[in-house]
């Protein structure tokens, strides 16, 4: 049990859901995979404006099954992509693992996005033919602008959308701008199925891949035209057909629970994203001299609040004491962790990152949490934290 007070996420499974999943299990006997796991990802397909999504067990292996797709579609492996340096570990390590040809890029000063003048940079010496975004701590990046260089340099977006279920522009809701875009459902996220993750795309190729890369890498569960096709291709009988691969794939998996679960959160999320865009301004409002500057989203389903501050373990420790639950800024600098410094020199121009990776923390927001819960945060934060910022 947590000994915090005001903890950085607590889970929306509500006692009607508990019930109704608890009643569900007693009177049903198959949980793998099933019925319940399709209807989930139409669902939430629908909810994101995309063709095809796919269920998961987690926002990590979204982005796994994203990154062996993407490869197994182009039939080759060393694929050019740029990525965020202020981003997850596993936003950028399953790219790093299958042996892309990866350049780490800064972050925005006004959304810790993609800086769109240095990715224009990046984009007329390195020619990436995939750019991935993050919306971190779900605020959009400069999608706008993003997709302008996309046209104009002819790469394709990744979306990393974790962070950022519910967040919309101009009614265009994030995880939809994408070639494909990644969701999370883990425990603290704007919606959980406890662990699980989804894969949107509008491309049926892709989509075709990836439902075969996620169970082994087999077709059962393709396209029946599409299957029929592979097995005319290399002569493969009715019995062979239930085990032959024709991908090198995983078994990524969730089951029926976690998507019963997920259909009655999906319903959550306009209600969800509505309160902790409300909790937002008003950390904002409080805070307003510890966050940069945003201006790409109308309505930010928040996933914490972030600050820059000159004394942050200062910070979090008076914070700890008082029982409020605090992080770094995610992962800060991709570039400057151990598990990348292992194999990769130090990049010199990812300074703005570099700024997030040492002064970074972000403080609760979640469903739950009360007014005067962050009334308590900001005074026990200011009377300690010293702001600090960017080029400073």
């Amino acid at each position: 049990m947590s000994n915090y007070k005001i903890k950085l996420a607590e889970n929306t499974i509500d006692k009607s859901e508990k019930n109704n999943l608890s009643n569900w299990i007693k009177k049903n006997d198959y949980y793998t995979k099933g019925k319940l796991t399709l209807k989930f990802e139409q669902e939430f397909a629908k909810k994101l404006q995309n063709k095809f999504s796919i269920f998961v067990n987690s926002g990590s292996s979204a982005n796994l099954l994203i990154a062996k797709g993407i490869q197994e579609l182009h039939k080759k492996k060393k694929i050019k992509i740029v990525l965020p340096s202020v981003s997850w570990i596993t936003t950028v390590m399953p790219f790093e693992q299958l042996g892309y040809d990866i350049k780490l890029l800064d972050c925005s000063t006004y959304d810790l996005g993609l800086d769109v003048i240095k990715l224009e940079n990046i984009c007329k010496t390195f020619k990436p033919e995939y750019v991935c975004v993050v919306h971190v701590l779900g605020h959009l990046n400069n999608m706008q602008k993003i997709i302008q260089l996309s046209k104009k340099y002819k790469f394709r977006i990744i979306e990393d959308n974790c962070e950022a279920i519910g967040s919309h522009h101009k009614k265009k809701i994030s995880g939809s701008y994408g070639f494909a875009s990644s969701c999370s459902f883990y425990y603290g996220h704007q919606i959980t199925t406890i662990e699980g993750g989804m894969v949107s795309t509008n491309d049926k190729k892709l989509n075709e891949i990836m439902i075969s890369v996620r169970s082994h890498g087999w077709a059962r569960d393709i396209n029946k035209n599409i299957k029929k096709k592979y097995e005319k291709k290399y002569k493969i009988d009715e019995v062979r057909s239930l085990y032959t691969f024709y991908y090198s794939g995983f078994n990524l998996r969730s089951t029926e629970v976690n998507a019963k679960l997920g259909l009655s959160q999906i319903k959550k999320i306009k209600k969800i994203a509505l309160k902790r865009n409300k909790i937002f301004k008003l950390y904002s409002k409080y805070l307003k001299d510890f966050w940069i500057q945003n201006s790409n989203t109308d309505l930010i389903s928040s996933f914490g609040y972030g600050t820059l501050v000159k004394n942050r373990t200062e910070v979090y420790k008076e914070l700890k004491k008082n029982k409020i639950e605090s992080r770094p800024l995610i992962c800060g600098n991709i570039g400057l962790q151990p598990v990348w410094l292992k194999k990769y020199n130090k990049q010199k121009n990812l300074q703005n990152a570099d700024v997030v990776h040492n002064h970074g923390i972000y403080l609760p927001i979640h469903y739950n949490i009360k007014d005067k819960d962050v009334e308590f945060v900001c005074k026990i934060f200011k009377k300690i934290a010293r702001p600090i910022f960017f080029n400073t």
